[in-house]
C-alpha cells in the first residue's frame, strides 16, 4: 500500500502504518472521542486502527 501524505502517524503497531515512514496507508481515517464533550487531545483517537 502506499503511504497517505496527509496522515502522519507514529503508531507503528497499527496494521495501517506505511512502515517505511511516519504516515498510514488509508485514503482517510475516523477520528473518535471518549464522552460527549471533548477537552484535550486525550480525549480522542484514531477509530480506524487495527493491531497489526
Amino acid at each position: 500500500m502506499h503511504s497517505n501524505e496527509c496522515i502522519g502517524c507514529t503508531v507503528t503497531e497499527c496494521k495501517y502504518h506505511a512502515k517505511t515512514v511516519q504516515q498510514c496507508t488509508l485514503p482517510h481515517i475516523q477520528v473518535v472521542k471518549h464522552g460527549n464533550e471533548c477537552s484535550s487531545v486525550e480525549h480522542t483517537d484514531c477509530g480506524s486502527f487495527v493491531k497489526g
